[in-house]
């Protein structure tokens, strides 16, 4: 479980040993070397440490990540058996099962393939109930900003087939017959989803799907002289797989992503491409319960949830082409922190999620460096202020050294701030009023949180606070500690940060400047 056998010198061996670091709201792990004769280590095991694995959902995504067999698979029976259920006694129509299924396929889509670098999408849609996720998929996928096309041959005249026709055609999808289609998929589309059939389906493929699961198939092996095709996405059943046994003869479609809906398929354990996801959010508990499905925890409001092994990531290739609009001199505040503001709102109006979260980077006399995540609680023309423990690592750092940079980073908005200034302590009557409009609880973690200090484990800290909860049960004032405070950045330079696209991004810095006995802001224009 831990890292070990990181450095041998003279048969001595280094290894990471953790250990706590007492925090208010989270547990922080601190690995820092040690040395032993023998290189044989046992794991390191705590009562902190298997409760925090036994009862976190965070954990378990983390289990079903390294081992599919934590993943519950479905025979074609139950597969079956669980879609009666749901749309008999569980009083779901076919109709919604169909959209959540689709969005759950276009947001796993989102989720891996952006619509900056994979934008042409040609949905190939079956007759039947998967196919009508595939064009489920396409409307959702043009709302995202994709460029979807529907290849859908074999139509039906079902009210609810035909509207969901109606919708794309609404929005200006084009429709493509097979004759329509290009030989070589390869050059018009960068994602092809393949919706043709799904775990129901029996017996051979039949014109035109034959032919065109072919083409998939070619796709595949033309990739072998590595030439950049496009990505194939399969929707629960790789087109032309055996539901259980999966490719039975090895020569079937070879997917890029698959998407499993509900719960993933047997043949799903044959999936050998990068990108596995799950997309039933909506399965109730009696089904979960009556098939005794294993199923990992949604993340926040998503629809999909990445399954399996995680993908083998060269980070060399790992890159961005950001779009944003351009970020001109004579369009900012002459004022920083009215610009600050200004972008500040803007996180806010976007819904981004902590907004006011800041990386602080602090130097003791030492001149090592350190940075961690803090949350502003407070900007105006006299600076930036947060609160923390007035013994931890940061705190004693300030002391020796009372400078520090700030950096906000608004990945929805492709934006940063960089900030730089002399740091010193609010006042007490500041610190003091806002101890006490925070919930009672984070008053209490504030009194046991010693930052920085080595505790023996989580259940230590857990003691503190149910002992002191107790105390202050009756309601009366919680005392701030004298450990606790807040600190007000001055700003001496701003640095704002807009993404664009190959690599010319926006930099502009302010910085002060006297002119006749007055202190204004210059701004340059910075090199990306």
């Amino acid at each position: 479980m831990w890292s070990q056998l990181v450095h041998k010198t003279r048969r001595m061996t280094c290894f990471l040993l953790p250990y706590y670091h007492n925090s208010p709201s989270t547990t922080k792990l601190i690995f820092t070397p040690h040395y032993s004769s023998s290189v044989f280590l046992r794991p390191v095991s705590s009562p902190a440490v298997r409760a925090f694995c036994s009862k976190s959902g965070a954990m378990s995504s983390l289990l079903s990540l390294q081992n599919p067999d934590y993943v519950s698979f479905l025979k074609q029976r139950e597969a079956a058996e669980i879609d009666e259920t749901l749309m008999g006694p569980l009083g779901f129509s076919v109709d919604q099962l169909m959209e959540l299924a689709g969005l759950s396929v276009a947001t796993s889509i989102a989720e891996v393939y952006k619509p900056t670098e994979y934008s042409r999408v040609l949905a190939i849609c079956g007759p039947g109930n998967n196919g009508g996720d595939g064009l489920v998929a396409a409307r959702h996928l043009h709302h995202f900003g994709y460029k979807p096309f529907v290849c859908y041959p074999k139509r039906t005249q079902k009210p609810l087939y035909s509207g969901l026709v109606t919708q794309l055609e609404s929005l200006s999808v084009p429709f493509l017959s097979t004759e329509d289609l290009p030989l070589d998929l390869s050059k018009d589309f960068d994602i092809l989803v393949d919706a043709m059939f799904g775990f129901s389906f029996h017996g051979a493929p039949r014109p035109p799907f034959d032919d065109l699961i072919q083409r998939l198939v070619c796709l595949h092996s033309n990739d072998q002289t590595h030439q950049k095709g496009p990505v194939i996405v399969s929707i629960d059943i790789p087109s032309g797989w055996h539901v259980e046994e999966g490719d039975i003869g090895g020569e079937g479609i070879k997917p890029d992503m698959l998407v499993s809906l509900t719960a993933p398929k047997l043949c799903a354990k044959k999936f050998c491409g990068s990108h596995h996801f799950l997309g039933g959010r909506f399965v109730p508990p009696v089904i979960a319960d009556k098939y005794k499905l294993h199923l990992p925890p949604y993340p926040g409001t998503s629809m999909c949830v990445r399954i399996g092994k995680p993908p083998q990531v060269d980070i060399s290739t790992l890159r961005e082409n950001y779009i944003s609009p351009e970020f001109l001199e004579e369009q900012v505040e002459s004022d920083p922190v009215d610009q600050f503001r200004k972008w500040f709102d803007d996180a806010m109006a976007a819904d981004l999620r902590e907004p006011n979260a800041m990386a602080l980077s602090t130097a003791g006399k030492d001149g090592k460096l350190s940075s961690r995540m803090v949350l502003l609680k407070g900007v105006d023309k006299d600076g930036f202020v947060w609160y923390t423990n007035y013994e931890s690592r940061k705190a004693r750092e300030l002391s020796e050294n009372p400078c520090a940079s700030l950096l906000f980073y608004w990945e929805g908005l492709n934006r940063q701030v960089r900030i730089e200034g002399s740091v010193q302590k609010v006042s007490d009557e500041e610190s003091e009023q806002y101890f006490h409009s925070r919930p009672r609880g984070s008053q209490i973690g504030a009194i046991v949180s010693k930052q920085s200090s080595v505790v023996p484990g989580r259940h230590v800290l857990y003691q503190q606070y149910k002992e002191l909860e107790e105390k202050f049960s009756d309601g009366s004032l919680i005392p701030k500690p004298a450990h606790w405070g807040g600190y007000r950045l001055k700003p001496k330079l701003f640095e704002f940060w807009q993404g664009q696209q190959s690599r010319l991004h926006d930099r502009l810095q302010y910085s002060p400047q006297e002119i006749d006995g007055k202190l204004v802001w210059k701004i340059d224009r910075l090199a990306p």
